[in-house]
C-alpha cells in the first residue's frame, strides 16, 4: 500500500520499504521463449538451405545463435537488479543486487547521514559506522534529490506521522 506521504515508498505497518528496479521490457523467462522460437526459426532455415547444397548457411546460423545467446545471457543475469531500501524500526536496512549477487549493509537510525556522493544529481550515499553504500542507480537522475529527501523524512519522522518513531 502507497502512503501520500512518500513517492517512492511504500508503508507495511511502521516499516517503509523503497524498491527501486531496473526498467526491464523482458523477463528473463520471456527471454528464453523468444531465444527458443529464435533458433527454431534460424535453424530450420539453415537446415533447409543445407539440403539445397548451401553447407556454409548452417554453420553460421549456429555461430549466430551462440552469439546471440551470449548476449541475451548477459541481459537476463542483470534483468533482476535492484536496490531494496527498508527502515524497519531503529534500523535501515539497505540491500543491493547485482547479477545475482546480493550486499546487505544495515545501519543505525540515528547514526545514518543521507547525501549526495557528489554533486546533486549524482547517487545517494548512505553512511554510518565506518560503512557506505551507493543507492539510487535505477532512478532517473532528477529524482534523485527527492528520494534523498524522502529517506531522510523517513528517518525523522518514520512511518509519514510527525513524531513516531
Amino acid at each position: 500500500m502507497s502512503n501520500p506521504v512518500f513517492r517512492f515508498a511504500t508503508v507495511q505497518g511502521q516499516n517503509i520499504h523503497w524498491f527501486l528496479r531496473r526498467n526491464c521490457s523482458v523477463t528473463p523467462v520471456q527471454l528464453g521463449w523468444l531465444y527458443a522460437s529464435l533458433c527454431a526459426l534460424s535453424l530450420g532455415i539453415g537446415t533447409f538451405f543445407w539440403f539445397q547444397g548451401a553447407v556454409m548457411i548452417l554453420p553460421i546460423a549456429w555461430l549466430e545463435l551462440a552469439v546471440v545467446g551470449v548476449a541475451f545471457l548477459v541481459y537476463a543475469r542483470h534483468a533482476t537488479d535492484g536496490e531494496t531500501i527498508s527502515l524497519r524500526g531503529r534500523h535501515l536496512v539497505v540491500e543491493l543486487e547485482n547479477a545475482g549477487h546480493l550486499e546487505r549493509a544495515e545501519f543505525d537510525r540515528e547514526r545514518v547521514r543521507v547525501e549526495p556522493s557528489r554533486a546533486d544529481r549524482s547517487l545517494i550515499q548512505l553512511s554510518g559506522q565506518g560503512r557506505r553504500v551507493n543507492v539510487g542507480r535505477y532512478l532517473r537522475p532528477e529524482l534523485r534529490p527527492a528520494l534523498a529527501r524522502e529517506i531522510r523524512r523517513a528517518l525523522r519522522e518514520g512511518a509519514g506521522r510527525p513524531g513516531t518513531v
